[in-house]
């Protein structure tokens, strides 16, 4: 009986690794001019940027809600949110990413998106003195933000790959433990 509820659970599972998942990249935010300077187009894989007025929930809203339902009849999927320190930026961009906040929207087991705002009047590491030098000029026009994006995502035969090999590996210890709490059980009603 747990054998087969294990192997159901990962039926589903491996269901879920093949659904389709929202098209990457993702669509342009709206209502935003792409950023065609270096570093927010084809120097860095994966990786597009826009200037904004909108803010940082607006933002991740529209993101998380595109990414939360896969294109194949809009089944919605497990979608997290992960905020992460803004100085990880630079680790996931470029060195010399500025940030605000960054925040990964992730379907476990499958792909994720990093979202990194950068707004020049709240930024935390210039002084508000010297903030207005950080100012984001684009197409003549002054933003209070920029967002970049950088998308990650694994081949759908690695994810079952590893997947499957997981899974196995967990059952295996499972009956291991199993076992040996057997084993134990046994021998302390022997000494009794």
């Amino acid at each position: 009986m747990i054998k087969k509820i294990f192997l159901a659970i990962g039926i589903i599972i491996s269901i879920y690794l093949i659904i389709p998942s929202p098209i990457l990249p993702p669509p342009d935010l709206p209502e935003s001019p792409k950023s065609d300077e270096p570093g927010d187009t084809w120097q860095i894989t994966n990786v597009s940027a826009y200037y904004t007025d909108k803010s940082r929930q607006t933002v991740i809203n529209f993101y998380t809600q595109y990414f939360s339902k896969s294109p194949f009849l809009n089944i919605p999927l497990p979608t997290y949110r992960l905020n992460h320190p803004p100085e990880y930026a630079k680790q996931v961009f470029i060195d010399t990413k500025q940030s605000y906040y960054l925040e990964e929207i992730v379907h476990p087991l499958k792909e994720s998106l990093f979202v990194n705002g950068f707004e020049w009047e709240n930024d935390v590491f210039t002084p508000p003195q010297s903030r207005a030098q950080n100012a984001l000029k684009f197409q003549d026009r002054i933003w209070k933000s920029k967002i970049s994006l950088r998308w990650f995502y694994s081949p759908l035969l690695l994810n079952l790959i590893i997947f499957w090999a997981s899974w196995v590996i967990l059952w295996l210890i499972g009956k291991f433990f199993y076992q040996e709490a057997i084993n134990l059980l046994n021998i302390l009603r022997k000494r009794r």
